[in-house]
């Protein structure tokens, strides 16, 4: 008798600790850093632009992987981000400008994304799509009418004032001539589930953004639950003021 429970008394024990040393690591788990961060570039440009925050990321211990989304349609650019996702070996910061948040609104509900950072990005409701949005407000400048094919260019008048604020005439003239059209389809098509319902949402809303409209950044970030930060700069901030905007990804990444 005496042997059998000295048995299960050892048994117990060895349970306890090993529910001890499982809870300890799930803990270590939830608390640790988020180190994959994934960055989904707008329209009108590549993830080219986005080199100096990559670098910065990097240097501070980040694994950074850049999608090239086609800016064909949302789902195409769903999909592109989702092989991205796929490919991570642990919890992600999804981060999306402009065009990129209506993207990541719906490729964040992958298991795999815990933090939603928006960058001067549209962030769309379930059944909702960018251009509902961009209805509501006055239509920004520059816009030029769809081709033949369907595509939508920025038009170079008003390039630089707009969607490259910020930037040296050379480098404007260089991102103009290096332009990739957004679809009418993509401005079009209507996102299915909304991830910021379910997962914390950042923000970063620009000084003068000339490209979508600031009162419209507001409401959006607002319906969103989203915790703002206001950086000096234009659409393309993400190029002009790095640090910052790699602040707050770092930011998103660490927080509990």
């Amino acid at each position: 008798m005496k042997t059998t429970r000295k048995i299960n008394a050892a048994l117990g024990a060895a349970v306890l600790l090993s529910l001890f040393i499982c809870t300890e690591n799930v803990s270590a788990q939830e608390s640790a850093a988020i180190k994959n961060i994934v960055i989904v570039h707008g329209a009108f440009a590549d993830a080219s632009g986005w080199e100096a925050v990559h670098k910065i990321l990097v240097k501070d211990g980040y694994h950074v992987t850049l999608v090239q989304n086609p800016t064909s349609s949302l789902a195409a650019d769903v999909e592109a981000t989702n092989f991205v996702l796929d490919r991570q070996e642990g919890p992600v910061v999804l981060v999306g400008h402009s065009w990129g948040g209506t993207v990541i609104t719906e490729a964040g509900n992958s298991d795999k994304v815990k933090k939603l950072v928006y960058v001067a990005a549209f962030i769309p409701d379930a059944g909702e799509s960018t251009l509902d949005l961009v209805s509501k407000v006055a239509a920004p400048k520059g816009i030029l009418a769809p081709d033949a094919k369907g595509n939508v260019y920025l038009e170079k008048a008003t390039f630089q004032e707009t969607f490259a604020n910020g930037q040296t005439k050379e480098k404007s003239d260089f991102m103009y001539d290096s332009q990739i059209p957004l679809t009418v389809k993509s401005f079009t098509d209507k996102i299915t589930t909304a991830a910021w319902k379910s997962k914390p949402v950042y923000a970063v809303k620009p000084s003068n953004d000339e490209t979508i409209d600031m009162g419209l950044e507001d409401t959006m970030y607002k319906r969103a639950n989203a915790k703002v930060t206001h950086i000096k700069g234009g659409h393309t901030l993400f190029m002009t003021s790095p640090k910052e905007i790699a602040a707050v990804i770092e930011e998103a990444a660490k927080a509990k």
